[in-house]
């Protein structure tokens, strides 16, 4: 058991070196071993690409071993239907594999344990549950759509080390470019960034990812009132990356190539659940919002979060603060300080991170 676990971890470990690439699809990782000796390893490495398991097998290939006998540690069910890429039942079967070792099922109608019944029924011995949780964690929010089918919801934002999200000195950022950086790798994970027509108002910002991901992002702003300028970036842009505005009111505005939905409301204001269930509409799988506080503040209060990522930079602003966090971002802060899940630092700069339960 012992040994299951190591090779599955070092599966996972390969898992995640697709993060970035491959969503809304799952990170896969695979091991193929034969007598304690790892054989050939793979990983899912971009979106519409070979899976992790033929690429183990590749891998074997080039080092010129052959897998029949071996056991195979996947980190997710291996599939068995036609999709971009042929089923990997099938070539697990052709390849001789005598046992497959899997984290954990796929959640997915198309799979749902299928899989496994199909290598059982070709004699390979099938055993899961092997790092179940943390294999579920790496892909929580294709587990969470699978299963649901909600939108998994990122809450992402930056302050300064005495709590402001802005400053008065003329200066534009909090945090440092290699944070700002990572913020990058984040929207790579994503299918669309939203954020408040205030936040469009003072920025103007174009809410991709730079370089950009496999997958075109849906740009969201909530704007009640339908103020967005038609000279802003997002709406000069839409014609190359979507823009899908969300109000409440029904005055109509033709703006070139943007989506214009109209919402009900929830106590005055834009219903936040109406707005995931659109998304959802539109093939979101992962959602994160980078609105300013009374955005972010909503979607906490109303406990929308899945995700939290919080950067903090070491420079405290005072009288050169300009936008404070509200109180609902300064206890969830304070509880996430208490037990995030990751924390990495950036010279001065701090990212924690975790998850909601």
């Amino acid at each position: 058991m012992a040994a299951d676990t190591n090779f599955m971890k070092t599966a996972l470990a390969l898992a995640k070196k697709g993060i970035g690439k491959v969503e809304p699809n799952p990170v896969v990782g695979c091991v193929i071993v034969q007598n304690g000796k790892i054989l050939g390893k793979g990983y899912h490495q971009k979106f519409g690409g070979a899976h992790a398991e033929i690429n183990a097998f590749a891998d074997c290939k080039k080092k010129g071993n052959s897998s029949s006998g071996a056991t195979m540690y996947v980190t997710l069910e291996p599939c068995c239907h036609f999709g971009k890429t042929p089923p990997c039942t099938k070539a697990i079967i052709a390849a001789g594999i005598k046992k497959v070792v899997a984290a954990t099922k796929d959640p997915t109608r198309k799979v749902a344990g299928k899989g496994f019944k199909i290598l059982k029924k070709a004699g390979i011995k099938v055993i899961t549950g092997i790092c179940k949780d943390p294999a579920e964690k790496l892909n929580a929010p294709f587990f969470k759509s699978a299963r649901t089918n909600k939108l998994w919801v990122i809450v992402k934002w930056a302050q300064s080390k005495d709590g402001f999200l802005s400053r008065s000195d003329g200066k534009r950022w909090l945090t440092i470019p290699a944070s700002r950086k990572d913020v990058h790798k984040i929207r790579r994970r994503v299918q669309a960034i939203l954020v408040g027509i205030n936040t469009v108002l003072a920025d103007d910002p174009m809410l991709t990812a730079r370089p950009a991901g496999h997958y075109p992002l849906i740009r969201a702003v909530l704007d009640s009132n339908l103020k967005i300028p038609e000279n802003s970036k997002l709406v000069k842009t839409a014609n190359q990356t979507p823009v899908c505005i969300f109000t409440t009111v029904k005055k109509k505005r033709k703006l070139k190539a943007v989506e214009i939905v109209k919402v009900k409301k929830h106590k005055g204001r834009i219903n936040l659940n109406t707005v995931l269930a659109e998304l959802g509409k539109r093939g979101i799988q992962t959602l994160l919002v980078e609105g300013g506080r009374e955005v972010v503040s909503a979607f906490l209060k109303q406990k929308l979060a899945d995700e939290l990522v919080i950067y903090t930079s070491d420079e405290k602003l005072g009288k050169k603060g300009k936008v404070a966090s509200l109180r609902t971002m300064k206890n969830t802060y304070n509880r996430l300080k208490a037990n995030y899940s990751s924390k990495k630092l950036f010279a001065k700069d701090i990212r924690l991170t975790g998850l909601i339960k």
